[in-house]
């Protein structure tokens, strides 16, 4: 497991992020348990308290939910909330940048359309 130590984004999130990740790939699926956030510190070399503070925020969106004396499990719905927070957020804002940037280099509707249709095919063609 890495993270991104140059990235703006705080270490609790991409901590959340990299165990979304993992929901969405099937790689931890509804129902098992996660990495306490003893585990998570050591796998990324982190401070336990950051882990945690990881953990709470998947909690705190139902990402996962606690078993008293047994830690966090992925609860039942897990995959379409990250879905929803990740589009509503996420690409929300990439989108915002991606809108904003080719205005300024004066890209019309069509140009934006092909270039993310391009890196659509692109993307999906790597898969």
């Amino acid at each position: 497991m890495k993270l991104n130590e140059s990235s703006l984004k705080p270490i609790f999130i991409q901590v959340a992020e990299w165990t979304e990740d993992e929901i969405l790939k099937g790689n931890i699926k509804e129902g098992d348990k996660i990495c306490s956030q003893i585990e998570f510190s050591k796998s990324f070399n982190i401070n336990p308290i950051t882990a945690g503070k990881g953990v709470t925020l998947l909690e705190s969106r139902g990402i996962v939910y606690k078993k008293r004396g047994l830690g966090m499990f992925v609860t039942a719905n897990a995959k379409d909330i990250i879905y929803a927070c990740r589009r509503n957020e996420e690409l929300e804002l990439i989108l915002d940048d991606l809108i904003v940037e080719a205005v300024k280099l004066q890209l019309t509707r069509e140009q934006i359309i092909d270039l993310v249709s391009e890196k659509y095919a692109k993307c999906m063609s790597n898969k």
